[in-house]
Order: structure tokens, then sequence, then C-alpha cells
């Protein structure tokens, strides 16, 4: 049986800088072994959910800008990084670059936490397009949308990781 600091060690980074979720998965008993991508990421959705509206926000503001700050400046979690460059976000042009800087100022002056879309199988051509119609969307919606992309990185990370259930 996997302990709980193990547990933590190994998936409570799955949602971004938010081990509290894996913490609390582990503590109400609903890791269930052998341990699978869908049985895990349900326990964790399921904490997800039921945390308050202002702890999924955290979980949202700990997403970074895509193509932000902290890829120039080599700051992103492994994860953030390999999923980035998977999508070609760290080769954009300068004028690419400016584009997404722009975007992702004005969107979280928006709605106060950062784009969020699991890039995995996009380029910077289809992020863009989202960026740009998503950035219409009101507040609720967009919180909406952002927390099942959250939900979504979770599971394509764990799939990763571990075998499907």
């Amino acid at each position: 049986m996997v302990s709980r600091d193990e547990f933590v060690s190994r998936f409570g980074g799955v949602f971004e800088h938010s081990p509290f979720i894996a913490e609390r998965a582990f503590d109400k008993g609903a890791v269930i072994e052998p341990l699978t991508s869908g049985g895990v990421h349900g326990a964790l959705v399921e904490v997800f959910r039921a945390a308050s509206a202002d702890e999924r926000l955290g979980v949202l503001r700990a997403h970074p800008d895509l193509a932000g700050r902290l890829a120039i400046a080599g700051e992103l979690t492994e994860d953030s990084r390999k999923e980035q460059a998977g999508a070609g976000l760290d080769r954009l042009s300068p004028a690419e670059h400016a584009r997404f800087n722009e975007l992702n100022d004005a969107y979280v002056t928006k709605f106060s936490f950062p784009f969020i879309i699991a890039v995995k199988g996009l380029g910077k051509d289809d992020i863009l397009a989202a960026f740009e119609t998503r950035i219409g969307n009101d507040r609720a919606a967009e919180f909406a949308t952002a927390t099942a992309q959250v939900e979504k990185i979770a599971l394509l990370r764990l799939q990763s990781m571990l075998p499907e259930s």
C-alpha cells in the first residue's frame, strides 16, 4: 500500500503547485490500489470540485502564463515546460511572443487568473485562436472552462505516470 507521503510526493503536483488536493484525496480514503490514471484522477477531481471557490481559484492562479515570464526565466515546473514545448511555445517568433504577452496580460486583468488550456495535441496557432475566443467570455464561463482544462491537464499528466484504468 502506498503511504500518504509517497502518494503526495508522486501526485501532489498533478494539480499545479496544489498538493492539498492529493493530501485530501488520500486522507478521505479515495485512493484505491492498484493505482491507475482513471482511479487517481477520479479521486483528485472529486477533491478539486469539493474545494472552496477560493481554493479552486488558487489552483488556477498556480498555473503559469503560456509562453510567459516564467518560461523565459526557465522557472516552469518540469510538466509545464514539457507541455508548453510540445505545443511549440518555446519556439515563438518575437511577434508571436509579443501577442502571447499581450493576451496573457489582458486575460489576467479581466479574469484574475491565467489562461489555462491543455496544450497536448495543439499547436501555437490553435492555442492563440482559443485564447482570442475565450478572452471574450464572461468570468463565470471562463472560470468553468479553466477548471475543466485543469482537470484535463491533470488526467493527461496522470496518463503519463500510471496505467489506464
